[in-house]
């Protein structure tokens, strides 16, 4: 894969999205891309523009807002909002001299089903809250 393709998980056209990891396992080539955007949030700085981007009324940022928040150089803080738009959670648009970005929800909602628990379903050996033994 080259470093300029974007991971999108759940296009396989079955149902829209990948199943749950507490309902059926990952498939080699999920587990893949998943791994790659986990990656990409693996990084407290990423984590934070994320969540800066993500957070932003009107839902889009300048970048010229976000690098102050760091001590890190301008070239740095565009290299990890590189990172994060090639794993699919942000995209970008230039308009003049500044570039804006903004969340792509649509990844954020797959990372959250994927590791959501359905709905009344314990873990397996975990005994459900209010319950005695």
């Amino acid at each position: 894969m080259s470093k300029q393709e974007r991971v999108v998980l759940g296009q396989d056209g079955v149902g829209g999205c990948c199943p749950t990891l507490l309902t059926a396992p990952l498939d080699e080539d999920q587990a893949v891309d998943l791994a790659k955007v986990f990656k990409a949030l693996g990084d407290p700085v990423r984590l934070r523009l994320l969540s800066m981007i993500a957070s932003r009324a009107g839902g889009e940022v300048c970048v010229c807002d976000l690098t102050p928040a760091f001590e890190l150089s301008q070239p740095t803080i565009s290299h990890h909002l590189k990172l994060l738009k090639q794993a699919g959670l942000i995209d970008s648009e230039r308009r003049g001299t500044w570039v804006y970005y903004r969340l792509l929800p649509q990844m954020t909602d797959r990372l959250a089903a994927i590791l959501t628990r359905p709905a009344g379903q314990p873990l397996a050996g975990t005994t459900p809250v209010g319950a005695t033994s």
